[in-house]
């Protein structure tokens, strides 16, 4: 691949990380593993009164559990920063009167109780709702007079009357007018940026080569590569994996079961087998294989066979693909993830204390785990049986 691999996932901290948002991370960071790209975390936190540092912090948390590791991001810092959308609002300004000074872009005066009223009357006619481009027209002296009376304004991009079209790596051909858009805001009277502007900006900035997101994102393109042309930057590759849904076919949501994935490290499913799942909700690799390690995904994996069909998340089938992982784990590494939750449910037990014991005892229960959290029944039910009379009968255990 000539062009160097630059990727990211660009979430919002208004709340946990979605599996949703974890399978976008992981497609992203299996690609720049795979060719040796580069992959940046980003975090969207511009809507101030729904952004918390706790989601931060547990965003942050899920993707080291996940081992999802960044390059580029928070934390580790980097040559295109900062990695926080709410530290660069200066960045879009300057972009913003990029616009304006090339003329792709224009100030508009029109109060909210014009265009509300210019909705409604579009509305009885049946017309489509976008700006009928009002201020578009102002000559060059009449803006800076108003400009200069104090009057607010938003910034709106000109939007042409063409076709586009992207060459999506997953959707394939995709056409739209741009025209049924509508002379669309980039920077509001507050001098706050809008979604799409920043997005653009960001990934233009942070030279991102690939964006590898989610089919719901698919109608912001329209918008975002409108703004590439006005700023004269040419856009990404684009890959829209489709969206995952429950048993019932409609889209995951919290009534078919825990969607968040801190949840999941809680309940004692592993980092590996979590990952595993995501990758294969949406991607194959063309065989029916569904046992893989991390390292076997990073050398399988490739964007061309991301499906086009949704992926249906059945949490029967996290749980036999977690056992899988769990049984052919060997002892050693598994000790180090059990032993803790078999002491915390077991504070008294002196013979958890035992090295003998707890190596017998992971191996007997072992096969019959399919989360590490299983490990506590099976291991109580085999203490019970051979409660101890004294030292040396402590590893006799499970004999």
């Amino acid at each position: 691949m000539s062009q160097q691999v630059r990727v990211r996932f660009a979430p919002s901290p208004t709340g946990y990380l979605h599996v949703g948002g974890a399978r976008t991370a992981l497609f992203n960071w299996l690609f720049a593993r795979k060719t040796g790209g580069t992959f940046v975390l980003r975090v969207e936190d511009t809507d101030v009164e729904r952004s918390t540092q706790e989601s931060v912090d547990g965003l942050l948390r899920d993707m080291k559990w996940l081992g999802l590791t960044w390059d580029e991001g928070p934390e580790v810092g980097g040559p295109h920063g900062p990695y926080f959308q709410s530290q660069r609002l200066e960045i879009y300004q300057s972009y913003a009167r990029r616009l304006l000074d090339n003329g792709a872009a224009y100030p508009c005066f029109c109060k909210e109780e014009e265009l509300e009223a210019k909705r409604q009357k579009a509305e009885e006619e049946h017309r489509s709702l976008h700006y009928d481009g009002t201020c578009r027209h102002l000559s060059k002296d009449e803006v800076e007079r108003r400009i200069a009376a104090g009057e607010t304004y938003v910034v709106r991009v000109k939007v042409p009357e063409k076709d586009y079209v992207l060459e999506d790596l997953v959707r394939g051909r995709v056409e739209w007018k741009a025209e049924t858009l509508g002379d669309f805001i980039v920077l509001r009277s507050s001098g706050m940026p809008v979604y799409n502007f920043c997005v653009v900006v960001d990934d233009a900035d942070m030279k991102i080569s690939h964006v590898v997101r989610a089919e719901e994102h698919l109608t912001n393109t329209h918008r975002q590569l409108i703004l590439y042309e006005a700023l004269g930057i040419k856009p990404p590759i684009f890959a829209h994996a489709s969206l995952i849904l429950g048993e019932d076919k409609s889209k995951l949501s919290k009534r078919h079961g825990a969607t968040a994935v801190g949840q999941y490290a809680e309940d004692g499913f592993l980092r590996d087998a979590m990952i595993n799942f995501l990758a294969l909700l949406g991607w194959n690799e063309g065989t029916d294989r569904e046992i893989y390690s991390v390292k076997e995904l990073i050398e399988s994996f490739s964007l061309e066979r991301i499906s086009k069909s949704p992926g249906v998340f059945d949490h029967n089938k996290l749980i036999w693909m977690n056992g899988q992982h769990l049984r052919a784990m060997p002892v050693d590494e598994l000790l180090p993830l059990v032993v803790p939750v078999l002491k915390k449910a077991m504070p008294d037990d002196a013979r958890l204390n035992n090295p003998e014991v707890l190596r017998k005892l992971v191996e007997l229960i072992q096969i019959k785990m399919n989360t590490l959290n299983d490990a506590v029944p099976v291991a109580e039910s085999i203490l019970r049986a051979n409660q101890p009379e004294d030292e040396e009968s402590v590893a006799m255990v499970g004999t």
